[in-house]
């Protein structure tokens, strides 16, 4: 079926969440995200030259108890069903060891560890987890507001990993798009989040370089997702 896709036009796979929170076998058990099931999907997009983005677990906050230190904590008054546990499924870092299994097992594979892994609160993390998988990269959908709290360290991950980074958002609200862009293009400070429920905190520009902006916004998408139309994009 991949290759099948792929002849006619597909230019990556997306793994959703459910992978490893919903998804059930035959027998009614939870299928882990490295199930060994599952390796010959990962081997073949490796071997068909498409990259793989898989989204793993949720924010760790999620899993923490839902009191007064718990930054999410409206969000998930406000929402419930995001609330998790050590048993619902499993405990956060069960999720994204699992992952970090199949990007160990699949070298030839590329991996777009969605929202930045999970780790935009703990840059020195991610930065491990670079050197520990060269194939995999990130991209930055709905954790904006977490780069933007730590200005600096994200602008020397953001420099350092520049070929391995790229812009992504959850979904299509041209409104919201202009924080991202506030908070990778400017040296802005002090300004809000332009969610009410969620990052209470206020952001700092990066002032990313031009040369690494350029990266992140398209050049490393063009490079890493096979068969995007260059003219569409500045040199």
């Amino acid at each position: 079926m991949l290759e099948e896709d792929v002849r006619k036009g597909a230019r990556g796979l997306k793994i959703y969440k459910s992978l490893g929170f919903s998804v059930k076998d035959v027998a009614g058990q939870r299928v882990r995200v490295d199930d060994p099931r599952l390796d010959p999907i990962w081997a073949k997009c490796g071997e068909l030259g498409i990259p793989v983005i898989i989204h793993t677990a949720d924010p760790k906050p999620f899993w923490d108890p839902q009191d007064r230190f718990n930054e999410r904590w409206l969000e998930l008054k406000l929402n419930p069903g995001r609330k998790r546990s050590n048993t619902d499924p499993v405990p956060w870092e069960t999720l994204l060891a699992e992952q970090h299994n199949v990007f160990r097992k699949h070298p030839k594979t590329t991996f777009i560890n969605a929202h930045m892994g999970w780790y935009p609160n703990d840059l020195v993390k991610l930065d491990s987890l670079m050197k520990a998988f060269p194939n995999m990269v990130v991209e930055i959908g709905a954790v904006i507001a977490e780069l933007g709290r730590q200005p600096r360290a994200a602008r020397n991950f953001f420099i350092k990993h520049q070929d391995r980074i790229l812009f992504g958002k959850d979904s299509w609200v041209p409104a919201e798009y202009a924080t991202y862009f506030r908070v990778l293009e400017t040296d802005d400070e002090y300004f809000p989040y332009h969610k009410k429920y969620h990052a209470f905190w206020r952001m700092y520009g990066m002032a990313l370089p031009d040369d690494v902006l350029k990266k992140v916004y398209y050049k490393n998408a063009l490079r890493i997702i096979p068969g995007l139309d260059k003219g569409q994009f500045p040199k």
